[in-house]
Parts: C-alpha cells; sequence; structure tokens
C-alpha cells in the first residue's frame, strides 16, 4: 500500500498518479475558501458595530473643524490687535484682521474638510470624507 513516503506495488511513490502541483493546488483552493468565509463573517461583525464608530469619528472631525475656525479667527484678530498697538491705527487693524482671520478660519475648515486642494497643490480638490 502506497503512503507519502514509499512506493507501492505500481512502483509510483506518494498519492498515486496525482502529480504534487495539483495536490497543492487544491489545497491552497480549499484554504483559500475558509479565509474568506472566514473574513465574511467577521466583516459582517464589524458593520454592526459601524454606527458607534462613525458617531465618534463624527464628533471628533466636528471638534477639529470648529477648533481650525475658531484658531484662524483669534490669529487674525490678535495679529489686527498687535498692529494697531504697534502702528496706532485702532480700531482698524483689529478689524482688517479679523475679517482675514474669518476667512483664513473658513478655508481651513474647507482645506480640512476635503472640499479645496492644499496649499501648493492645485487641481482638483479630493473626494469629501464620509
Amino acid at each position: 500500500m502506497a503512503n507519502k513516503n514509499g512506493p507501492d506495488g505500481t512502483g509510483e511513490t506518494g498519492r498515486g498518479k496525482q502529480h504534487e502541483a495539483a495536490i497543492r493546488d487544491d489545497e491552497l483552493e480549499r484554504r483559500r475558501r475558509e479565509l474568506e468565509a472566514s473574513l465574511a463573517s467577521r466583516r459582517t461583525d464589524r458593520l454592526e458595530g459601524k454606527d458607534e464608530a462613525k458617531a465618534a469619528t463624527g464628533y471628533g472631525q466636528a471638534l477639529k473643524l470648529s477648533s481650525e475656525f475658531i484658531a484662524g479667527i483669534v490669529v487674525g484678530v490678535g495679529l489686527g490687535w498687535i498692529i494697531d498697538r504697534v502702528a496706532g491705527t485702532a480700531p482698524w487693524g483689529l478689524i482688517v484682521g479679523l475679517l482675514l482671520g474669518f476667512g483664513a478660519g473658513i478655508l481651513n475648515v474647507l482645506r480640512s474638510a476635503g472640499l479645496a486642494p492644499q496649499f501648493g497643490q492645485g487641481g482638483e480638490p479630493r473626494e469629501p470624507k464620509e
């Protein structure tokens, strides 16, 4: 009787007439199917918890966008106030700084959201995140 290591009565060794490459291909195909089934079951588990993760990501994105906007305004007002003190042009430096900071804040929000291209990167803006 033949086994993997020794010859049988016909002079052939191993698994008979089946070639080793075909045996490996069959084994790999079986393992690939098992892996696909395992991954498919795990994907459905992840999709069930997706709403909770998406809500947490939404809060983080909202915090990021609001801080980008507020930072632009604060920097603009600060620079305008400094210009007013140094040049003695009160309140015009503060007003201009507030307007420029507001514009910069909106531009920062658009860039963070992916609706405007980054500085120095011409072309089309990337698709917004979902």
